[in-house]
């Protein structure tokens, strides 16, 4: 599987869990009183924050969380009071070589890095990219990261995606930004470039898994895990449409998935049914420029999150980078060349 049709798109987080093993965990505490009624996976979360609670539910089904002595289901609820023992195998970091490779940095203070991603450059080491990724080059300017689960890493842009993207810079950091994913609190949205036009904005509540039919990407299948996108549309062309898209979940290949659900392919992306859509009697410029885009056209464009320190909200925003400018004004050109109340969201 290549890195652009590899899980990863639309801020999926990572696994913390996978890695080989490393230097053992001891913890103690008692669950919070406050914490009544909670899943007992829950209140670990809250009691032990320096932890994902991904982690923290792997540690309960190996049975290597003790709650008032005896081994506990994570789904269990909990009363508060209840005394609580951790050894476990910590998760060893992954060993990946640091690289001198430029880096744009959005914003980085003690306990988190905002990078703007351009497309083309993968996340991180893999099958067919052993280095030159954003990985490699976050050890370089960051040579703490190594301590960090993922290198700081909390959620992926496929290679052909581009734009903001978040790296914890602590480990305490890192759970607190993976826990905002879990809950939905963390907010991501894209602008999408698609072939057909919607009549208006629209919600997308449809379950994504593996397609059974092909397994290089994901589908709408009734098995799948639940998906939400909200889509409003920004600017109509004769053909095309570019679209606003809120994540509320953060499945693999979402937005790409749920568009080509609705009839709406992003440009560039044949994986998920795009097919080179042109107006009808298009401009030569148009033709030439949809031609040489060869990549989806998605960008992740905004992203809000609660600082893991101060828990200060913090809000940050990328332009479109050249290429999709580019497409924009060649679609606009075509455009304004025939209708001009064509545009109208």
């Amino acid at each position: 599987m290549s890195e652009r049709d590899a899980p990863g798109d639309d801020g999926l987080a990572w696994d913390e869990d996978e890695g080989p093993a490393g230097e053992r965990v001891t913890l103690e505490g008692k669950i919070p009183v406050g914490s009544n009624g909670l899943r007992l996976d829950q209140a670990l979360a809250l009691l032990f924050p320096e932890h994902s609670r991904s982690r923290l539910q792997q540690w309960l089904r190996q049975g290597q969380i003790l709650l008032d002595g005896e081994t506990a289901a994570p789904r269990r609820r909990v009363l508060g009071g209840e005394q609580v023992q951790v050894d476990a195998q910590a998760v060893m970091a992954e060993h990946w070589t640091a690289q001198a490779l430029p880096l744009s940095v959005v914003h980085a203070d003690g306990a988190v890095i905002v990078i703007d991603k351009p497309a083309g450059l993968v996340v991180h080491p893999g099958a067919g990219n052993p280095d030159g990724t954003l990985v490699n080059a976050l050890l370089h300017h960051f040579p703490e990261l190594e301590a960090v689960p993922r290198a700081g890493v909390v959620h992926r842009l496929d290679k052909d995606t581009s734009g903001l993207l978040v790296v914890a810079r602590t480990a305490a950091a890192h759970g607190h930004l993976v826990r905002q994913l879990a809950s939905r609190s963390m907010g991501r949205v894209y602008l999408a470039l698609t072939e057909g036009v919607p009549a208006g904005g629209f919600r997308v509540d449809a379950p994504i898994g593996r397609d059974p039919r092909q397994r290089l990407r994901m589908a709408v299948v009734g098995n799948g895990r639940p998906a939400v996108t909200h889509v409003a549309v920004q600017e109509r062309f004769r053909a095309h449409a570019l679209l606003r898209c809120r994540l509320e979940t953060g499945r693999t290949h979402q937005i790409r998935v749920h568009l080509r659900h609705e009839g709406l392919p992003l440009v560039g992306d044949s994986l998920y049914g795009a097919r080179g859509r042109l107006p009808r009697a298009p401009l030569a410029e148009l033709t030439e420029a949809l031609a040489g885009f060869r990549r989806q056209a998605l960008h992740a464009t905004r992203l809000v999150l609660a600082h893991p320190e101060s828990d200060r909200e913090l809000t940050f925003d990328s332009p479109l980078p050249e290429d999709f400018l580019l497409l924009l004004e060649a679609l606009r050109a075509d455009r304004d060349s025939g209708d001009p109340g064509v545009g109208k969201a």
